[in-house]
């Protein structure tokens, strides 16, 4: 599983995860972005970036890694991102850093050169082993907890987090959005599993499968199916001809819609001819786009991407 393509995507659906995981508390966190950074003129790129409103100077910039090897120049490398990136753009907000490990025995030393960053409130490191199995009520927390869960146990954590979110015990602010991450996290695990058997897998009744836009996208289509071949056969009878022909469509679309989204955020609005063509990408072309995105810096490598 790339588990830190995982973690990317989430920042970007949902960065206030990371800010809760490193427990800052910000005022106007709903706001922040997440992108990654070419740093110009060196072969440095910052993978993720949590970008506050202009407007509010207090909020700080957050970098992100996600370290999941062991790299004896990764602190060298990372500092000198953050501050070829603070000389370069010359931001109004202060910064922080945080770096998320799998555990303590992957991160190398810093402290012979880094140890007063490493010291700081500027610089916080996250171990996922030590954060398995804490009593949480954050549910983005337990989201976090899932995706390092041993496989096996995977399907019953993701049951227990969804009855969790279902009975009210766990308070989110956008359900749809959770179960859906979920869903994803289970994909990502259960790479030759169906849509279809990860959500029989997860135990979703029909309230839970309706909130999740991969239905929602699938319903609007066996809706307007069943307008087509008329009323008299009945919502339902729509509904279930429309799930069986919409599904991959739905699905299609909806990756689709998500990666514009993801590209519009970083690079403003993109060309018609642009648009249409990511539009017309199968799943796996989405997936793949999904995944290469992280690594585009400026708009031509969409272009260059598609072009391939």
């Amino acid at each position: 599983m790339k588990t830190d393509s995982l973690f990317y995507k989430l920042f970007q659906q949902t960065p206030q995860l990371l800010l809760e995981l490193a427990d800052l508390e910000l005022l106007g966190a709903e706001n922040y972005q997440f992108r990654s950074e070419e740093i110009k003129q060196t072969s440095f790129r910052l993978d993720g970036v949590l970008t506050p409103p202009s407007e509010k100077p207090n909020l700080p910039l957050v970098f992100v890694e996600v370290q999941f090897q062991v790299d004896h120049g990764f602190y060298s490398r990372f500092f000198c991102e953050i501050f070829f990136y603070l000389r370069q753009n010359q931001p109004v907000h202060p910064w922080r850093a945080v770096v998320i490990y799998p555990s303590r025995n992957m991160e190398v030393s810093g402290k012979l050169h880094y140890s007063v960053l490493l010291e700081s409130q500027q610089v916080q490191r996250l171990y996922l082993d030590e954060l398995a199995g804490k009593p949480t009520q954050s549910a983005r927390v337990r989201l976090v907890q899932l995706i390092t869960e041993d496989i096996k146990q995977a399907p019953k954590v993701a049951q227990a987090l969804i009855k969790a979110i279902e009975s009210g015990e766990l308070a989110v602010d956008n359900k749809a959005q959770i179960l859906e991450i979920i869903e994803t996290i289970l994909v990502y695990k259960f790479p030759k599993l169906s849509r279809e058997e990860i959500q029989k897998m997860l135990g979703y009744n029909d309230i839970s499968l309706k909130e999740t836009r991969f239905y929602q996208d699938v319903y609007a289509e066996g809706q307007q199916e069943g307008i087509q071949k008329g009323r008299q056969e009945g919502e339902q009878k729509g509904l279930q001809k429309g799930l069986q022909k919409g599904l991959q469509k739905g699905q299609q679309e909806g990756e689709a819609k998500l990666i514009l989204r993801q590209l519009t955020r970083r690079f403003g609005t993109l060309g018609e001819d642009t648009q249409n063509r990511i539009k017309h990408l199968n799943i796996g072309q989405l997936e793949a786009l999904g995944d290469a995105l992280l690594d585009f810096s400026i708009q031509e490598d969409v272009e260059r991407w598609l072009g391939k």
